[in-house]
């Protein structure tokens, strides 16, 4: 017998007041009490949801394309996947250095860009359009935006300097024109073939609809960008790796953040990271520093800044105090100088194999979707299911240059485990299972002591040795899942569902408020990889933000502590398409 909820799990009623942070208490909170009691706050229960405005002002929804009017736009060659760099087999990014590294040349950039973040189809329905892209995003509503900075290159139209990217046109803009020599200066610790790339979030687009919690949403995005830019890195023969060391009093200023001239008050972006990138055969093989060394502010006043950010909103954005409280919480105001060796690989002999044999990377990329609705009855064998979960192991025992891409971009150790609802899984019995992500640092009595104690935690038969999976509890497991997802019926139908449970206090407490945003990273992460997973299966995914925080956790056992704690869950399955729809290409005239 599975574990029950609570006697009356009701839905929430929206029109219940939410717990309010006191901010007013004579004592002030330190950074790290500021980030855990907005967690706290901004939890969903059975008897309330996190505050959110209640309705949707349609008349005042961000605009989810951001330019900066008076910078120079660049158009990005469209490419089909016929033509150069070719996209790889989709299973070639997970053999290591297969993949021959292709020069940096406008082709190659716009590639990336267009695996990373670019549009990958428009949606219409009575006369509404809306886009979709590579990157997910919570509500499809985009608060990610993506930079480049990058030097000369023999053989790269493209000026030094640093650029947005503007996903609608595929276009960089150039917002800060430098020097060849001033570029070579501020690049000189990466790999001379290499550059750097860098995201922000403006919290406003995901508040507009979601309230308080919006900046947790944001912060999944961020993670599914890490994901979509490493593997669009992989897709090309090129690494990459979050420097994630660096302060975010050096990435504002360097990605012109700190501009307010450029930007309304009220429309602010946040500096989340830097992350270089550099093709895999770099001679000689480079040492990266993840502190990023800020350029002074010399270098950050020569050259020409240009373009000033268009309005998102007609009307002035409802102010959320809470999340500006916790982004200043979690702001990193240090740097941790700390080098990492990768090595150089060979080129691959015989690149073809991998181009000829289906699915292409770039077709999975391109058709990725978040499903709406499942169809409640499609199974996964039991061999691709232990497959998709292999994805997501770090393995951890590995220096990071060494781990699986795309785990070796997040330079820290896995924090994040999965507790699985697993529903129609061909040679797998249903019911709770258990994924231990990282069984060097954490051995399986650490849950048992901390879990329920009716669970068994006995290995499934013909489970891989490399891959730590324990059942907890058999039985139909699809009503809990639902429940726990706030009665969302995609958590039921689905083939298995799951939740994603960090080392929640010690990770905060071992490295600080700062590491909250990198919970969420390394969710959204895993996230990115089912995506793809499920697509390359036949089938579909989507993430899941809105979930009961606290039953979750008394269903594992982990209530009232906050040691382990539930910070996204994602369900998997066999999608049902709405014949509504109509289906138009990211690109082309129809595109105002």
């Amino acid at each position: 017998m599975l574990p029950r909820l609570l006697d009356d799990p009701a839905l929430p009623d929206a029109t219940l007041v939410p717990m309010t942070l006191n901010t007013r208490s004579s004592v002030p909170l330190s950074s790290l009490e500021h980030v855990k009691a907005y967690h706290e706050q901004t939890k969903h229960e059975f008897n309330r949801f996190a505050k959110s405005l209640g309705y949707l002002d349609w008349a005042n929804q961000p605009d989810p394309f951001r330019r900066f009017q008076g910078a120079p736009l660049i158009s990005l060659p469209i490419l089909t996947l016929e033509e150069d760099p070719l996209s790889p087999a989709y299973e070639a990014l997970f053999q290591g250095s297969s993949i021959p590294s292709q020069p940096i040349t406008l082709n190659t950039v716009s590639r990336f860009f267009e695996y990373a973040l670019s549009l990958t189809a428009w949606k219409e329905y009575n006369g509404t359009r809306w886009a979709l892209r590579s990157n997910p995003s919570s509500g499809n509503l985009h608060p990610t935006e993506g930079y480049l900075f990058i030097g000369h290159h023999p053989g790269l139209s493209l000026q030094p300097g640093l650029y947005h990217y503007a996903p609608k046109e595929h276009g960089l803009e150039h917002r800060w024109q430098v020097s060849s020599d001033t570029a070579e200066q501020i690049l000189q610790h990466l790999p001379h073939e290499g550059f750097l790339v860098g995201l922000s979030s403006i919290h406003w687009r995901e508040a507009w609809k979601y309230g308080e919690r919006a900046f947790r949403y944001c912060q999944h995005d961020v993670g599914h960008a890490i994901g979509t830019m490493r593997i669009a890195a992989a897709t090309l023969g090129w690494n990459m790796v979050v420097l994630s060391h660096t302060s975010d009093e050096t990435i504002e200023p360097f990605l012109g953040l700190q501009r307010k001239q450029d930007f309304h008050p009220s429309e602010r972006e946040y500096p989340e990271l830097l992350a270089a990138v550099w093709p895999n055969n770099a001679q000689p093989a480079p040492n990266i520093n993840l502190a990023f060394e800020k350029p002074s502010d010399q270098v950050l006043l020569s050259g020409e800044w240009q373009g000033t950010a268009n309005r998102l909103s007609k009307d002035e954005p409802v102010h959320w105090d809470i999340i500006d409280a916790v982004a200043d919480a979690s702001w990193k105001s240090t740097q941790e100088s700390e080098i990492i060796s990768f090595s150089s690989s060979s080129e691959n002999q015989n690149p073809e194999i991998e181009k000829a044999s289906e699915p292409l990377a770039g077709q999975i990329i391109h058709q990725r979707r978040s499903a709406v609705s499942f169809d409640g009855h499609t199974s996964l064998s039991v061999d691709r299911f232990y497959t998709m979960l292999l994805r997501t192991m770090p393995n951890s025992e590995l220096p990071v240059p060494e781990r699986p891409m795309p785990w070796d971009a997040l330079p820290w150790n896995p924090t994040v485990h999965l507790a699985l609802f697993v529903h129609r899984i061909d040679g797998l019995p249903s019911g709770m299972y258990w994924l231990n992500r990282h069984p060097q640092k954490r051995p399986v009595e650490d849950f048992q002591s901390a879990m329920q104690e009716q669970f068994v935690w006995t290995t499934p038969d013909n489970c891989p040795s490399q891959l730590p999976l324990y059942l907890l509890e058999e039985g139909d497991a699809k009503n809990l899942a639902m429940q726990l997802s706030c009665g969302q019926e995609i958590a039921k139908d689905s083939a298995f569902a799951l939740g994603m449970i960090a080392e929640f206090d010690d990770s905060l407490d071992t490295h600080g408020p700062w590491f909250y945003k990198r919970l969420f990273w390394e969710t959204g992460l895993i996230g990115q990889v089912l995506y793809l997973e499920a697509e390359a299966a036949g089938i579909r995914a989507t993430g899941i933000g809105c979930f009961f925080d606290d039953p979750v956790h008394r269903v594992l056992g982990f209530h009232p502590q906050t040691r382990w704690q539930s910070l996204y869950h994602f369900t998997v399955g066999g999608p049902i398409d709405d014949g509504r729809l109509s289906t138009l290409p990211p690109y082309g005239p129809h595109v105002a």
